[in-house]
């Protein structure tokens, strides 16, 4: 056999498809195997092949309960290859005619080349400048990092790493090519091995290229060529955090290959860390913008006041040398009260929660002025700073906004881009509702589903473009501001999951469906004919919500442990006796800890996207406890509407419960 071609799928049936059919053109005249290897797809790409392929012959299905990942479902079809030369094909590309036959003749008339990849274009036409590389050395993943082989593509000392100083147009010997498309003779892989299955995506070709190389082969880029790959259709139906798993991965390429110097394996991984860090701001840089604005003129606010003060009351000021405390320490202050309010998002500015974060800064440094005489500025000035900033704040916000549309809120110009969670008559029809709403601006960008099989379909003219699994990627990529959830086809566990695995992508969660009276609380509720729809308030995840609770349970913990717990622990020690009452203060300190909350959850909740708060002492489970209580909605119920107040009327319920028992 001339050939086998290896395809590892995961949810695309719809590009393998076409895959196969080009293969099909592709290798007339040659003869061939094609091993497809199935990871653990719901999208119906098993029954697809079995029924569409299968009986055509010349096809072998591998099927995986699990996703293995792409190193290890290679492997399985390298076992079963029987072909003289290999091919690992990626399921989302399309061949040329003359992929296969010109790729057969390079590697016939080139003997020393063990493994080779064709020149790879991306759907509009551009060049993949993965399909040619250089191992990430020292200096290499320095230019990358620091983006001179993107300001120097033309330079052969900056850009190493994609090589774009060499001619696309020819053939030549490089350090690695991209694993969506890879050719290697059957003996190369005999004797170097497969994939290293610690790779679970990306990275892997890299690491299998480098031990060709040691076992004495070349590596090819070859022009004559062409494929097209869509690059990243696998990833878009998962819930993978793709940044992170590839980071992981350069990094275990690093620690298994260029570490034999402790400093270049340094300063490898502090080249990866940047890169990993100036992603991460470069999808930040609106928060670090409003960060600093907001800290200089906090500092050029207060500055103002002061000198103002001074002029009019005849003091002389602090000394200059306490200036770093007199003017850091209250800016930092403010900030710290602007981020737990949620001022800060990286993808649009809030007016009203800045007003928030002054009021709240406003009162804490007023009061700090009562505990630090020394470097307390007078009332006067704290009322002159905060009157700026009330104007100054809210200016440069408004200015981005209005003038440079900058942070502007997409639902303030256009219409809200919405997405319903669920695919039943029940979805539709509130989609439908929601379509034919006119006092409303809102557009419906399709449906969400529960099996990637679904994905693609149309159902009275609203397509389903996601799954409950990956509705995080699709909120940030389709910048979705309103996600509304049909009750009846989703469980209130996965309504609370998808709400608390997206608590940072700034959109609203509503509801709409049957029982509704056990998730109202603290909601906007408004009628779209005759289905409310109401709004959640997710409060246990909120970051301020968080940091009140936490204050609450330190401080009363602190209390309790000073003035009550020292004789209820004498008492029980005496008596051997605990009542329900002790038994409860005796595990007060588990709270200082930060083990136990004073009010939370029965127990841990076992889906993990599923925050419900830290297990409490007590909650709505101790005191609505009877044989027909349903524990986990009442866990549900108390995280939407946590506040301190709530905390405080279970409390006391708790301890008057906890009394009657006794009498």
């Amino acid at each position: 056999m001339d050939l086998s071609i290896i395809i590892v799928n995961y949810n695309v049936k719809e590009f393998l498809q076409n895959l196969l059919h080009s293969i099909n053109k592709s290798a007339a005249g040659i003869s061939y195997e094609i091993i497809i290897i199935d990871n653990a797809s719901d999208d119906g790409s098993v029954e697809f092949i079995k029924e569409k392929f299968l009986p055509q012959g010349g096809i072998k299905l591998i099927v995986n309960s699990t996703n293995k990942g792409f190193g290890k479902a290679n492997n399985q079809g390298l076992l079963a290859a029987k072909g003289k030369y290999i091919l690992l094909l990626n399921p989302d590309t399309l061949l040329r005619e003359d992929t296969l036959p010109k790729m057969i003749n390079f590697f016939e008339s080139t003997p020393e080349a063990g493994i080779a990849g064709c020149k790879i274009l991306n759907p509009d036409g551009s060049i993949q400048l993965a399909c040619r590389r250089s191992f990430p050395g020292p200096w290499t993943s320095f230019c990358k990092v620091t983006g001179l082989s993107s300001l120097f593509p033309k330079s052969r000392i900056f850009a190493r790493y994609n090589l774009t100083y060499l001619d696309e147009n020819q053939t030549y010997e490089v350090d690695a090519i991209s694993g969506s498309f890879m050719m290697m003779r059957k003996e190369v892989y005999e004797k170097a091995g497969g994939f290293d299955e610690d790779f679970f995506m990306y990275g892997e070709d890299l690491d299998l290229c480098y031990r060709i190389q040691k076992a004495g082969y070349k590596v090819y880029y070859v022009h004559s060529t062409q494929i097209i790959h869509y690059k990243g259709e696998s990833t878009k139906r998962s819930s993978l955090d793709e940044t992170k798993v590839f980071y992981d991965a350069m990094n275990l390429f690093v620690k298994k290959h260029l570490s034999s110097s402790f400093l270049v394996e340094i300063i490898l991984h502090l080249a990866i860390a940047f890169r990993k860090f100036f992603a991460s701001l470069g999808r930040r840089k609106l928060i670090i913008l409003s960060v600093c604005l907001d800290f200089f003129i906090f500092n050029l606010s207060l500055y103002f006041a002061n000198e103002f003060y001074v002029k009019i009351s005849g003091w002389h000021g602090f000394p200059t040398n306490s200036y770093p405390i007199i003017f850091t320490i209250p800016a930092l202050l403010h900030l710290f009260v602007a981020s737990i309010s949620s001022v800060y998002k990286k993808d649009s500015l809030s007016v009203l929660k800045n007003f928030l974060a002054i009021f709240i800064s406003f009162i804490l440094l007023s009061a700090s002025t009562f505990f630090f005489k020394q470097y307390a500025y007078s009332r006067a000035t704290v009322l002159i700073t905060y009157f700026i900033l009330i104007f100054t704040l809210t200016f440069w916000r408004v200015l981005l906004k209005v003038v440079f549309k900058v942070g502007l809120n997409k639902d303030e110009l256009t219409d809200k881009r919405t997405i319903i969670v669920g695919s039943n008559s029940h979805a539709v029809t509130l989609a439908e509702k929601l379509k034919a709403k006119q006092t409303d601006l809102r557009s419906i960008s399709g449906l969400i589903g529960q099996s990637n099989k679904d994905v693609g379909k149309i159902i009275n003219g609203f397509e389903i473009i996601g799954t409950v699994d990956n509705i995080r990627k699709v909120i940030s990529e389709r910048k979705i501001r309103e996600v509304i959830f049909s009750s009846e086809e989703l469980s209130y566990n996965q309504m609370m999951a998808i709400v608390s695995s997206c608590q940072n992508e700034n959109v609203e969660f509503k509801l709409v469906g049957n029982n509704l009276d056990f998730l109202v609380g603290k909601t906007s509720v408004s009628i779209l004919d005759d289905m409310p729809l109401i709004e959640i308030n997710y409060n246990i995840s909120q970051p301020l919500m968080k940091f009140l609770k936490s204050s609450f349970d330190f401080v009363l913990a602190s209390f309790v442990l000073i003035f009550i717990f020292p004789f209820i622990y004498l008492i029980v020690k005496v008596t051997k006796n605990q009542t329900e009452f002790r038994k409860f203060i005796l595990r007060v300190p588990q709270i200082i800890t930060g083990r136990l909350s004073f009010v939370g959850p029965q127990s841990p909740v076992k889906n993990e996207k599923l925050y419900l708060g830290k297990k409490g002492l007590t909650g709505f489970w101790y005191i609505e406890n009877n044989e027909t209580t349903d524990n986990d909605r009442l866990d549900i119920l108390y995280a939407k509407n946590q506040n301190i107040w709530l905390d405080l009327e279970i409390l006391g319920k708790t301890l008057n419960k906890m009394w009657g028992n006794r009498a």
